[in-house]
């Protein structure tokens, strides 16, 4: 039987390599964007009749439920679920913009919130599947212009070792994954080297390789940098 896989936020990034590699191994994908014009560009360069896209802002709860019950209305079988989408907006406690806390955690908290208690039915119907969820080093490494980003990191990461707790004898895996700076749109402007960041593609080929541990495995929380280190924020 076919697998599928849900990845928000995939029209770019981390995300799109996801989308790629995910394909490639054969899954139906059903992923998203605030962005539809990005959606129809990724259609028309993969070409896949298994991919499925769906235009969401998923800092809005009611279209994080929008985007789950389109899903749901495709398949009722959730392989694996990757909560990936995220803002970066550089910035301290003291000085950023009033409102950036409360949309920076919609956006990178409670978007994995929701849609995985949206979803989270499916893996339980079948006691199987496995849940991703993209932190950073930002969830363990207060950067001083990390501001709103690593609070609603760190809190993300919490999330995941909540849920793992939570579903670990329901036959459900759940990973966090650490990546440092990556090779992303976030970094655009950046008068930095490529070899500077991990790529993309090696952010997707790691869920892949925890994806296919035995189900007697979880790779728990999975920290990825630059072969150099960190990129000071």
């Amino acid at each position: 039987m076919n697998k599928s896989v849900v990845i928000s936020g995939g029209s770019q990034g981390i995300g799109k390599a996801l989308v790629k590699k995910f394909l490639a191994e054969q899954f139906t994908v059903y992923t998203c964007s605030r962005n539809q014009s990005k959606l129809d560009a990724l259609a028309a360069e993969l070409g896949s009749d298994r991919l499925h896209t769906f235009a969401a802002d998923l800092s809005q709860k009611n279209q994080v439920l929008d985007f789950a019950a389109w899903v749901l209305k495709h398949t009722n079988q959730v392989d694996v679920l990757v909560n990936n989408t995220g803002v970066f907006i550089p910035g301290q406690i003291q000085n950023e913009a009033e409102d950036l806390l409360e949309k920076t955690i919609e956006t990178n908290l409670y978007s994995a919130y929701h849609l995985t208690r949206a979803l989270l039915p499916t893996f339980q119907a079948k006691k199987a599947g496995h849940i991703f969820s993209i932190c950073s080093t930002a969830s363990i490494t207060a950067y001083t212009l990390g501001g709103s980003y690593c609070i609603s990191k760190f809190a993300l990461l919490g999330f995941s070792k909540v849920l793992r707790e939570e579903l670990k004898n329901q036959g459900i895996k759940v990973t966090a994954i650490l990546p440092g700076a990556t090779l992303t749109p976030s970094w655009d402007g950046v008068e930095l080297p490529e070899s500077r960041f991990i790529p993309a593609d090696d952010v997707a080929q790691t869920i892949w390789s925890a994806y296919q541990m035995s189900p007697s495995t979880v790779l728990e929380e999975i920290l990825i940098r630059p072969q150099l280190g960190d990129i000071d924020l």
